[in-house]
């Protein structure tokens, strides 16, 4: 996963699709609401990393990002995942099965007026490649 650098297109259907994935799940002793498997099973790995010391914690939406010149549309965003890495920089993490209009805007408007944080796109081809490498050693991996 690399830092957000493009922005891929939105589904043609322009259909929002629901998630019947979202629920309260167990990761590294902590009880999360997740409104994903994707984003619980990113968490599973991430704690895999950090008990392997590749980074040193991560939180699950940890806080909100405002937008304060924006009055309507997308004035916020609360990112899925903070990661701290081994030399202590923060990176914050963002599990996206696919890009809508909303989405896209919300991310432009943080490379905006947050233009010192960064932003890594777990988007449905890096999850798939995660999903290949790690469903098989990161315990509690859900299909």
């Amino acid at each position: 996963m690399t830092p957000l650098t493009s922005i891929a297109p939105a589904p043609r259907s322009g259909i929002r699709r629901h998630n019947s994935h979202a629920a309260w799940r167990e990761v590294g002793g902590r009880r999360i609401y997740f409104r994903s498997a994707w984003e619980a099973n990113y968490a599973r790995y991430l704690e895999w990393l950090r008990g392997l010391g590749e980074i040193r914690e991560w939180d699950h939406e940890p806080h909100t990002f405002w937008f304060e010149a924006i009055r309507r549309g997308v004035r916020s965003y609360l990112p899925d995942f903070r990661v701290v890495e081994r030399d202590g920089r923060v990176r914050w993490h963002e599990v996206k099965g696919y890009m809508d209009a909303r989405s896209r805007t919300t991310l432009r408007r943080m490379a905006k007026y947050h233009p010192d944080e960064v932003v890594v796109l777990v988007d449905a081809k890096q999850y798939g490649a995660l999903k290949r490498q790690c469903a098989g050693i990161v315990k509690g991996w859900e299909r």
